[in-house]
């Protein structure tokens, strides 16, 4: 019967909790300066948040929709990194792929503020990417 190293909080462990924190990143960002209106003003109305953000436009609304679309791609990130450590994938390679899906989801966050399109179709696909690597990698 093989021998596995002790199971601990892996870099890819903590890109996991970086990756669920990110959409509340989003939010933020999506609400930033908006509480110093008064709800008369259009600022930010915590008695009915998803019908404010629902009235956001420009970098606002994207920044909601990047929170939304990080809720999406969390799942699928979570289960690749799991499956990763199940299938006893080297440890060094499940934490740099992991780190790297971290990185392409700021990216793809920043670029969808700054309505950068294309830049932030390419982060969607290096995410992808890398979550297929990291199921992938102990094949």
């Amino acid at each position: 019967m093989p021998s596995y190293p002790t199971p601990h909080f892996t870099l890819a462990y903590a890109c996991v909790l970086i990756a669920a924190l990110l959409p509340l990143l989003c939010a933020l960002i999506a609400k930033w300066g908006a509480f110093k209106q008064s709800r008369r003003d259009g600022g930010y109305d915590n008695h009915h948040p998803r019908e404010w953000l629902s009235k956001q436009v420009d970098w606002r609304a994207r920044a909601n929709a990047a929170q939304a679309n990080s809720f999406e791609a969390l799942p699928f990130f979570i289960g690749a990194v799991i499956i990763a450590h199940q299938l006893h994938a080297p440890q060094s390679r499940i934490d740099v792929l992991a780190f790297l899906f971290v990185v392409s989801r700021l990216f793809y966050i920043l670029m969808y503020v700054a309505d950068k399109a294309t830049y932030r179709s390419v982060a969607w696909i290096v995410g992808l990417v890398l979550n297929i690597a990291l199921m992938l990698i102990a094949v």
